[in-house]
């Protein structure tokens, strides 16, 4: 006799780190990277009574950033002004530098808003699914766009139209136009490490490094994060 196994519907469910919800608007996860990331910027600024610039981002970058690296490609740009704000409130850390706005202390510090370190990190994950670095029978699939009379590099991607937000934010959808934007010399890097070096040489006058209300300049991206901070 087969014995019937009884399944229980959930709204959310955790898997690697990550909390899913049924609408994936990922409300949770964030409510709670931001709820954890406070909680260890409480615990520098009890025992760190003054800090200068290099005890900050020694801290900030080992003990804060990797929460909210931690799986972007899944859940951006979902609320990363919430995030954002993470960031904005730790650089007030530094009490030289409280008084400067948000984008100037991130100048001072040479720190990279987080909305341009997500956008950059899906270029490097579409270097490595495109160039193999993955295992590609469970990898991400990606089209090329084979028309020969449009611009962009030799590994352009082909890009879809969707109607909902749910395909339009999606990994393969989002960075299909930042990715087409970028030079056959970026794109035919021989490593991930070199690929990484020329893309920040590229993107390096990009007022998204220092302003994460700015947009990335030369791209046509169609899909807009929420900024609000």
């Amino acid at each position: 006799m087969v014995k019937r196994t009884q399944w229980t519907k959930k709204d959310k469910i955790k898997d690697l780190g990550v909390t899913f919800d049924f609408r994936l608007t990922f409300h949770d996860h964030i409510q709670e990277k931001g709820n954890m990331t406070y909680s260890m910027l409480g615990l520098i600024k009890r025992n760190f009574i003054y800090m200068d610039s290099n005890t900050f981002i020694l801290l900030y970058t080992s003990l804060v950033r990797p929460h909210l690296d931690y799986a972007n490609d899944v859940w951006c740009p979902y609320k990363i002004g919430v995030i954002e704000k993470v960031q904005k409130r730790a650089t007030k850390l530094v009490m030289r530098l409280k008084k400067l706005t948000y984008t100037e202390r991130l100048k001072e510090l040479d720190l990279h808003t987080l909305k341009y370190r997500r956008i950059r990190g899906d270029m490097i994950e579409i270097f490595k699914i495109i160039h193999q670095k993955y295992d590609a029978s469970c990898s991400t699939m990606l089209q090329f766009n084979n028309r020969v009379d449009t611009r962009g590099n030799q590994y352009k991607l082909l890009n879809k139209s969707f109607r909902y937000d749910l395909g339009k934010y999606s990994f393969t959808a989002r960075t299909i136009d930042t990715w087409n934007s970028l030079p056959n010399k970026i794109v035919h890097a021989e490593s991930v490490n070199t690929f990484k070096t020329r893309l920040d040489k590229y993107w390096r006058d990009q007022p998204l490094l220092y302003d994460f209300k700015a947009e990335l300049a030369g791209t046509g991206d169609r899909s807009k994060c929420d900024i609000e901070v």
